[in-house]
């Protein structure tokens, strides 16, 4: 019979039972967790891990029974996330013990992938205790840390299926492992200083291993050097964040000029936070992310007698902070006693390297110095980012930590799925039966190692989850390389509309019941008239999106080439106004010219170029280094009190209602008021031109909710101040949350809309 978590067992005198538990209940402990429970119970029967479940069966009094059965859910470890039960009555056999016997696959999988864990209280503290075998060691973990997404190669989750195979237990290990009452029982990626990964540093000639190399790699970066340090996911690379040379030196080899760079702070204090809220504010919300068990990059605001280079985050008043989650981050942070860079260890715009001999030769332009280890990564996973808006976590980057990420839906799908995503911060997703699982991000497919990785996560994911999928779907842009890989393979195609993707996101993470109108803002996608959107407003419901309104569009010259030249919008958007802009830099006559017929100058309603155009006029940029950087800038220098511009609307021939954005191309170019008040109130305009728009479509075609998504939105300020000027107006409004507003859902936002359009 099925019954409910809380629901009770009919009395007997002695009866046996036995559960099936899904979600995630492999690898967090929670076969040895049952064990103990089962002892402390006194019951006998058995736990054995399935594929992707855990089967439980116990007997006894029934009265203990019933509080066995609901201890399964109250007092599961921290890590688990135990989602299903399933409880039949079986034959009372008079067992005489409770044990945990060997896995099987031989049942349907219902697989739950945990990801890789923070470094738990427990373990730092006996890594930091001189007397402890396991002084000093940076692979220390047991059943409620560590690694696991990054080393699983196969379920069951047994250690023989990872890649701390080839590490045979010493017997002090295998004692822990065997032994009920130790927190590393049954823990598989268990290992000490004598039988575990080892690290070693090379530089040049140069080769120190053990406690020497890490040594030697405090000693490098504590002078000034560059190393490139192989940590959970992949590498990152690091230098004193005190250092302005070494900064220097980091952005000139990497070719990053501009882009942020990640700071890991060490743990210092009581909540370890100590030495980050010295130069970062820190909120509630992101005191809570920063300790979180996922450990993110979290965007944190400069404190005015901020210390920190500027070097760091350029034209930016936040930078990502993250604190120690791998046993080594602490083992590094502690000797150097102070804030390093920590970036990813890739060539810029492809996923983290994660081989030792080829972070040698990839990175080989950026440092000679490498702390490598022997444990062999499974698969790359980057640091997953996030940022507090309106007083929530908002996931900007899933990555470690985080993912995979899963979802259950209310539908079910006729097949099994693969959902490709778009090109930019792209992830690939899984959907089958009632499930969605989000991959890892991968990066930007642009490159031949990004499609090889792309092409590698997609491979892992079937076999890790055990799903074959029958059809693939992508986004209508043939451009995207997953759009032509996918048409490459040789499976049925489902193709669906960049925005409506974004859309089924939203609706997915709060409610697929509801109507609703959902704005979608950000560069360019492909829409359904052939134009490059990216400033929608779309009505109705998953499967069944209509476009109501949309920004006014305009071309854009050079096409492709204006999301890194920002000064190619600021002269369309004078152009489009009716104003003559001459740029000194640039030929703008030449310029005009192919714009005007149209050559190379798609037409675009993006928001995202309204910002880059935006920044361009007031002279904050005119080339962007990295995507998004006119846009960040333009938010980091807005300040003041100012009123909003009221934005003209019509009515387009099609019926679309269409928000004019020529007013604010001339309050951009006053030079009566200050850039920080013209930023400002290019945000307050846009803010308040959403709260009209909404108002006017809710008199012709009502709606239940209200959301903001595409990457326009992960702009803390604008968000802010529409979602309050919405809740003011009467409105239901959401943003994502555990999701990314940016293309970094689109993949899962396919697999919604395909289930509900084709199904």
């Amino acid at each position: 019979m099925d019954i409910k978590d809380n629901q009770m067992i009919p009395s007997e005198e002695h009866e046996a039972f036995r559960w099936i538990v899904t979600g995630r209940v492999q690898g967090v402990g929670f076969r040895p967790f049952v064990f103990c429970l089962a002892n402390r119970f006194g019951l006998a029967g058995r736990v054995q891990n399935l594929a992707g479940q855990v089967l439980i069966e116990a007997e006894g009094e029934a009265s203990i029974l019933n509080a066995f059965g609901a201890a399964l859910f109250t007092d599961a470890p921290p890590l688990a996330q135990p989602k299903k039960i399933h409880v039949e009555k079986i034959a009372y056999r008079q067992l005489e013990n409770f044990e945990i016997v060997p896995s099987t696959t031989t049942t349907t999988a219902q697989i739950h992938i945990p990801p890789d864990y923070f470094l738990c209280d427990n373990c730092r503290r006996e890594m930091q205790t001189l007397q402890d075998r396991r002084y000093r060691y940076p692979f220390i973990n047991c059943t409620q840390c560590g690694p696991r997404y990054s080393l699983i190669k196969r379920l069951p989750y047994d250690r023989s299926n990872t890649t701390m195979a080839e590490f045979e237990l010493c017997p002090a290990c295998q004692r822990e492992y065997e032994n009920p009452f130790d927190r590393r029982f049954h823990a598989e990626p268990v290992a000490c200083p004598v039988c575990g990964p080892q690290l070693y540093f090379t530089k040049s000639n140069y080769k120190a291993d053990g406690s020497a190399a890490l040594d030697a790699c405090v000693s490098a970066l504590l002078s000034g050097e560059i190393v490139a340090v192989k940590g959970v996911g992949g590498y990152h690379l690091m230098c004193d964040a005190g250092n302005t040379a070494a900064i220097q030196q980091l952005r000139f080899k990497k070719c990053r000029p501009h882009k942020p760079l990640a700071l890991m702070f060490p743990w210092r204090g009581v909540n370890g936070l100590e030495m980050v809220q010295q130069v970062l504010e820190i909120d509630t919300n992101s005191r809570a992310l920063l300790c979180s068990p996922t450990r993110p990059i979290v965007l944190l605001r400069k404190r005015p007698d901020s210390t920190l280079s500027e070097l760091i985050a350029p034209g930016l008043d936040e930078i990502g902070a993250m604190l120690p989650y791998s046993p080594l981050h602490h083992l590094l942070l502690d000797e150097i006693g102070r804030a390093v860079v920590a970036t990813s260890g890739n060539v810029s715009g492809e996923p983290v390297l994660t081989e030792n001999d080829e972070a040698e030769h990839r990175l080989a332009n950026v440092t000679r110095s490498f702390l490598h280890h022997n444990r062999p990564i499974a698969r790359p996973v980057d640091d997953s980012v996030t940022r507090t808006i309106c007083g929530k976590s908002r996931l900007l980057r899933a990555g470690r930590g985080a993912t995979p990420l899963e979802f259950d839906l209310p539908g079910r799908f006729a097949q099994p799925l693969l959902a490709v995503g778009g090109h930019m911060k792209n992830p690939i997703a899984l959907g089958w039966e009632r499930r969605v699982v989000l991959s890892p991000h991968i990066g930007d497919l642009s490159t031949p190692r990004s499609i090889k990785v792309f092409e590698q996560v997609i491979t892992d994911m079937q076999r890790l989850y055990d799903v074959i999928p029958q059809a693939i779907v992508c986004d209508f842009h043939n451009g995207y390389a997953s759009s032509r890989w996918a048409k490459r393979q040789k499976l049925p195609l489902f193709r669906i509309w960049h925005h409506h993707a974004h859309a089924a996101v939203v609706a997915m993470e709060h409610s697929l019941d509801r109507t609703w109108l959902v704005f979608t803002w950000d560069g360019v996608g492909l829409g359904e008239d052939g134009t490059l959107w990216g400033g929608e407003a779309l009505h109705g419901q998953c499967g069944s999106w209509q476009r109501v309104a949309r920004m006014r569009p305009f071309r854009l010259p050079g096409g492709e080439q204006a999301g890194r030249e920002p000064w190619r919008s600021g002269l369309a958007l004078c152009w489009e106004s009716g104003m003559e802009r001459q740029s000194t830099t640039f030929d703008s006559i030449l310029l005009k010219r192919a714009w005007e017929c149209g050559l190379n100058a798609p037409i675009t309603t993006a928001v995202g170029r309204l910002f880059d155009g935006a920044a361009n006029l007031l002279g904050l940029i005119d080339k962007a280094s990295y995507e998004g950087q006119a846009g960040m800038y333009l938010e980091s220098a807005a300040r003041g009190d100012v009123e909003a511009i009221e934005l003209p609307f019509e009515r387009s021939a099609d019926g679309l209602l269409t928000a004019d954005w020529a007013p604010l191309v001339k309050a951009l170019l006053r030079k009566d008021m200050p850039v920080a008040q013209r930023a400002m109130q290019f945000h307050v305009s846009l803010a308040r031109s959403i709260v009209v728009q909404a108002q006017h479509i809710y008199t012709q075609t009502p709606f239940d909710s209200l959301g903001l998504t595409g990457g326009v939105f992960q702009n803390k300020l604008l968000a802010e101040l529409a979602v309050a000027q919405l809740a003011d107006a009467g409105f239901d409004v959401h943003l994502t949350e555990k999701l990314p507003c940016n293309d970094g859902g689109i993949a899962l936002g396919q697999l919604v809309e395909t289930l509900y359009s084709h199904g």
